[in-house]
C-alpha cells in the first residue's frame, strides 16, 4: 500500500481552488472573487475566496484550508480513540454557491484529507467529501444531469461506488428535526481509505473534478429564467433550512469551530439573506408544494424521469 503523499494532495487541492474559481467567475461575467489569505495560531491556515453581488451569484465562497496540531479536541477522539496522541493534519476544499435567481439551485462541494500521525506507528488517514444540489424549484432534467454526471465520476471505481455515495449522500443531508432532505442529493463519503491511497486520491480527483461539469450546465439553462417576489421569498424561505443544516449536523462545520478554526471562512457557507416563517405551507398544487412532494424525496435519478 502506497504512503500518503501529503505534499501531492495540497497541490491537487490549491489547482482546484483556482479552477473553480475561475469557472465561476466566467459564469458570473460580472463579479471576481476576492481572496483573503489567513493563518490559524495552532497551526496552519488557508486561503479563502468570496465573491457576491454577481451577476449570476449573490453570494459564494471557495475556501481552501490547511490546519494542523498536537492532538484533536476531545469531540474528535471520543469517537474515533485511535487518534488520541497523535499530531493530525485536516486539509481539503470547500464550496458553497447562492445565486440570485431562485431557479437556480444552491451547490455545495467538499473534498478533504485528513491523517493523524504518531512516532513509530503506522498514520491513520482518510479522504473525504463529495456534492449535492439544493433546488428551491426542481427540475427533471437537472437532477438527471446531476446525478448521472456523479455516476460518471464513480464508476471507474467500482460500480458500488456510485450507489453507496448516492445513498449515504441522502442520509446525511438530512433534516432530522424538520423530517426533510436538504436537497436532492448527490455524493457524500467519509473515512475511504480501503482503496489504498493512490486509488482513494484518485477518487477523491475524480469528484472534485466533476463538480464544473455537473453544475454549470445547470446554471446556464435556468439563469434567465424569469422570478417574482414569491419565488424570491420561497428562496429565502428555503435558505432558512441550509442554515439549520450546516450550523447544526454539518460535520465540517462543527470540526471547525471545535478545533479553532477561522470563523469567518467557516461560516462563508451561509447565504446573505434568509427568512424563517413562523408555520409556513406551500399552497396546494404550486410550484412551491411540488418541490416538497416531488424533489425532497430520495429518488433514482440516473435512471431518468
Amino acid at each position: 500500500m502506497s504512503a500518503p503523499d501529503k505534499a501531492a494532495v495540497k497541490a491537487y487541492l490549491l489547482d482546484l481552488q483556482g479552477r473553480i474559481c475561475s469557472a465561476l467567475e466566467r459564469a458570473d461575467g460580472r463579479a471576481n472573487f476576492i481572496e483573503d489569505s489567513w493563518q490559524r495560531e495552532q497551526g496552519g491556515g488557508g486561503r479563502t475566496r468570496v465573491i457576491k453581488d454577481g451577476a449570476l451569484i449573490e453570494k459564494g465562497g471557495v475556501n481552501f484550508s490547511h490546519v494542523f496540531g498536537e492532538g484533536l479536541p476531545a469531540s474528535a477522539t471520543a469517537h474515533r480513540p485511535e487518534l488520541a496522541g497523535r499530531r493530525f493534519e485536516a486539509m481539503g476544499v470547500s464550496l458553497v454557491i447562492h445565486p440570485h435567481n431562485p431557479y437556480v439551485p444552491t451547490s455545495h462541494a467538499n473534498v478533504r484529507f485528513f491523517i493523524a500521525e504518531k512516532e513509530g506507528e503506522e498514520p491513520v488517514w482518510w479522504f473525504g467529501g463529495g456534492f449535492d444540489l439544493t433546488p428551491y424549484y426542481g427540475n427533471d432534467e437537472d437532477c438527471v444531469h446531476w446525478h448521472r454526471t456523479a455516476k460518471a465520476a464513480c464508476d471507474p471505481f467500482g460500480e458500488d461506488i456510485y450507489p453507496r455515495f448516492k445513498r449515504w449522500c441522502d442520509e446525511y443531508f438530512y433534516l432530522r428535526h424538520r423530517d426533510e432532505p436538504r436537497g436532492v442529493g448527490g455524493l457524500f463519503f467519509d473515512d475511504l481509505n480501503e482503496l489504498g491511497f493512490d486509488q482513494s486520491f484518485a477518487l477523491m480527483r475524480s469528484i472534485g473534478d466533476a463538480y464544473i461539469p455537473a453544475y454549470l450546465p445547470i446554471v446556464e439553462r435556468r439563469r434567465d429564467t424569469a422570478y417574482g417576489e414569491r419565488q424570491r421569498d420561497f428562496q429565502l424561505h428555503r435558505r432558512g433550512r441550509y442554515v439549520e443544516f450546516n450550523l447544526v449536523y454539518d460535520r465540517g462545520t462543527l470540526f471547525g469551530l471545535q478545533s479553532g478554526g477561522r470563523t469567518e471562512s467557516i461560516l462563508m457557507s451561509l447565504p446573505p439573506e434568509v427568512r424563517w416563517d413562523y408555520d409556513w405551507a406551500p399552497a396546494a398544487g404550486s410550484e412551491e408544494a411540488t418541490l416538497y412532494e416531488r424533489y425532497l424525496k430520495p429518488h433514482e435519478w440516473v435512471e431518468g424521469v
